[in-house]
């Protein structure tokens, strides 16, 4: 197998530079870099990861904690994640904590003894647990999807409120007065934010929140399932339905298939979260697109940023959603003409 003294000599530059170049330790000359990848690749050379992160206290490695991997939303999110740690030269170690507070301080603890650099974890509902682990042993980490209110941890997610007012809006302007919304789990600040969105839109639209129009389908199919069900089964049953997550989606459409309803004819419905085969169904899904992928980068480059500088001020960065305009809504067939807003990035304080 060829040496790192290998790859110096190929490339006619010393050892330290070779490591430099491999670690990234210290800019190098353009030039030289060249020529130290050339002889890497000419001689095959195979960088010793346990000698290197003994040497640097780095294992390249990061941890990443999201629940319910199979969902098509988290499980886009985590190609988004890979990718970009692979770009810039990191693996990941995988755990579902399952939405359990419990769990999740289990795992948590478990990636940090594997001794990754690093963490991006989607938290539970009540992340009391692993704040205190976080905070006592000092671990760099970004929150995802779900924020948190502490002063201290990066975070990342998308926006939440003004696309679901928009979705509400959308079907109050086709005339829907009895506009009902599948909340997700309680406790997860999507869940609140979408929560208000849906207040916001019918205060927008003029008309007035029905608490029996608000129902909780704890982020899950069957969930949602029996809370759209309960929604049916009132006196006066909502006319258009909009369900915050895709796996509620699902219940949601299965609890009006069951019920005898057809969609938009009988009751029109949106949805939080697109996903891969929503225009496949009859009717194509109008939706909020949430940009999954862009997501799981974004934490990637917010994480190696707190490990370039650990003492920076913590931020949540805020991306942007597409309304994605199809049929279930009542509306006509059109092209479809996603329209994004404007990310940011707000240093909390």
């Amino acid at each position: 197998m060829a040496t790192m003294a290998d790859v110096a000599r190929s490339a006619g530059v010393s050892v330290a530079t070779v490591s430099h170049v491999l670690n990234g330790t210290r800019p190098v000359l353009p030039h030289t870099r060249q020529a130290v990848l050339d002889a890497v690749e000419e001689l095959g050379y195979t960088p010793n990861s346990l000698a290197r992160s003994l040497v640097t206290s780095r294992t390249r490695s990061i941890g990443l904690a999201v629940s319910a991997i199979s969902n098509p939303y988290f499980t886009e999110i985590l190609q988004g994640v890979e990718a970009c740690a692979l770009e810039h030269g990191y693996s990941l170690l995988i755990a579902d904590p399952h939405d359990d507070p419990v769990h999740e301080r289990k795992v948590v603890q478990l990636l940090h003894e594997r001794r990754v650099d690093g963490m991006i974890v989607a938290p539970s509902a009540d992340p009391a647990e692993l704040l205190a682990y976080l905070g006592r042993h000092d671990v760099p980490a970004v929150f995802l999807d779900r924020l948190v209110e502490t002063p201290r941890i990066d975070q990342v997610a998308t926006e939440n409120a003004g696309p679901t007012a928009e979705l509400v809006t959308h079907l109050a302007g086709l005339g829907h007065r009895r506009i009902a919304l599948v909340a997700g789990r309680p406790g997860l600040s999507t869940t609140g934010e979408r929560i208000t969105g849906y207040r916001n839109g019918l205060a927008a639209a003029g008309l007035a929140y029905d608490e029996r129009l608000l129902v909780h389908g704890h982020s899950e199919s069957a969930g949602a399932e029996r809370a759209t069900a309960a929604l049916l089964s009132l006196d006066q049953p909502p006319t258009a339905l909009v369900t915050a997550n895709n796996a509620m989606t699902i219940g949601a459409l299965r609890a009006l298939r069951d019920g005898g309803l057809s969609v938009p004819e009988d009751i029109a419905l949106c949805c939080f979260d697109d996903f891969a085969w929503a225009d496949l169904f009859a009717p194509r899904l109008t939706a909020i697109a949430q940009p999954s992928r862009d997501i799981g980068a974004t934490a990637v480059r917010v994480l190696l940023d707190r490990l370039a500088e650990p003492d920076r001020p913590a931020r949540t960065v805020r991306l942007p959603c597409a309304f994605v305009h199809r049929t279930s809504c009542g509306c006509p067939e059109q092209p479809e003409q996603p329209q994004r807003g404007t990310s940011h990035d707000r240093r909390r304080r």
